[in-house]
């Protein structure tokens, strides 16, 4: 266990790699029966749902595709808002970048607006952007009643152009001293992805195609941009649920996808490596870089997103759930338990 990262599973010998379609396990009746009554709760009767509503829900062993469910009106051919996952899609594509020689995580992030001479946002590092340690002033409540930095990001004012409105906040906190969760650091990431790749709009999303979906399968994923051309990472890009997991086994593998690596070698790992966090700062959990930490036990890992979307990644199990739904906030910490207690059923 190096670094004390558990290691990464390889794909079983024989298994197919899901790129045109899943694999097959063994089926619905090899899942552990208090697994499938959790299933069945989640996807009861609406006065009865103990997680809000459950929409779809893919599990995946071994690299195949053991289980899956889905609500009405949903299937595996329809996409599903991916919220924060959209996060982690953001790191691989900077991981892609970074393998090319085109992005530095250690050096300064190339923000327009942070280039004055006396500017102390030029100490930011692409580092402490992906690990949610700009210092940035940032506001992430998600509460139409409340003041909002993201919702007048996606929302209002900053619409249009969501990376120059996060770009514009002030310095509040010397960087890489504070951890504090904030969809406009992401999408600071992602233009200035746009930019040491000299692609925007139609441009990034060929590169996008042509480097992550494609080679993995994920012909459902509809990232959205601005007006700006700068996609908007920290919050929309649509997927079908199997494409969620094509992406999680990715990750999975070491980003590794039929025998060729596409992430570089270590990215994962520094996904998975936790960030300093203040006392206090860990109540939703720890924080590597755009992936979140041990929500499903020790050494698990997970893209999570607004109102319960995840895809929960587990070493030990070889295991991954993709769960979406549209959970209340207040019973979000219900999904993580219920997520727990699921990846707890498989050996």
């Amino acid at each position: 266990m190096a670094g004390g990262l558990p290691p990464l599973p390889p794909q079983p010998a024989g298994t197919p790699w899901p790129t045109w379609e899943w694999p097959a396990g063994p089926g619905a009746a090899a899942v552990p029966a208090r697994a499938r009554l959790m299933l069945d709760a989640a996807f009861g009767a609406e006065s009865a749902r103990p997680l809000g509503a459950t929409h779809a829900v893919v599990i995946v062993q071994g690299g195949r595709l053991l289980t899956e469910r889905y609500a009405e009106g949903f299937g595996p051919d329809v996409a599903c808002r991916s919220w924060s996952m959209a996060k982690s899609i953001t790191q691989a594509l900077a991981g892609l970048a970074a393998g090319d020689g085109r992005l530095d995580v250690r050096a300064p992030a190339d923000a327009p607006a942070w280039r004055g001479a006396d500017d102390l946002r030029a100490a930011i590092t692409l580092d402490h952007l992906l690990r949610m340690s700009s210092g940035l002033a940032w506001v992430e409540d998600y509460s139409p009643e409340n003041p909002s930095d993201v919702i007048e990001m996606l929302f209002g004012k900053g619409a249009d152009d969501v990376a120059g409105f996060a770009e514009a906040a002030p310095l509040a906190r010397s960087p890489g001293s504070y951890f504090y969760y904030s969809s406009g650091t992401t999408n600071i990431v992602s233009a200035c992805l746009g930019r040491a790749l000299s692609a925007r709009g139609p441009a990034m999303e060929a590169f996008m195609r042509e480097r992550l979906f494609d080679p993995l399968g994920m012909t459902s994923a509809m990232p959205r941009f601005d007006a700006a051309g700068t996609f908007i990472g920290s919050s929309f890009c649509f997927c079908t649920p199997r494409d969620f997991a094509r992406f999680g086994l990715l990750y999975l593998r070491d980003g590794i996808w039929e025998g060729r690596r596409l992430l570089p070698e270590g990215w994962v790992d520094y996904a998975r490596t936790p960030t300093f966090q203040q006392p206090g700062a860990e109540v939703d959990g720890r924080y590597g870089a755009h992936w979140w930490l041990d929500i499903a036990g020790p050494g698990s890992f997970s893209a999570n997103g607004y109102e319960g979307q995840h895809v929960v990644l587990c070493p030990d199990r070889d295991l991954i759930i993709v769960r979406h739904g549209a959970t209340p906030t207040a019973t979000q910490p219900a999904v993580k338990a219920w997520l727990r207690d699921l990846a707890a059923e498989f050996s």
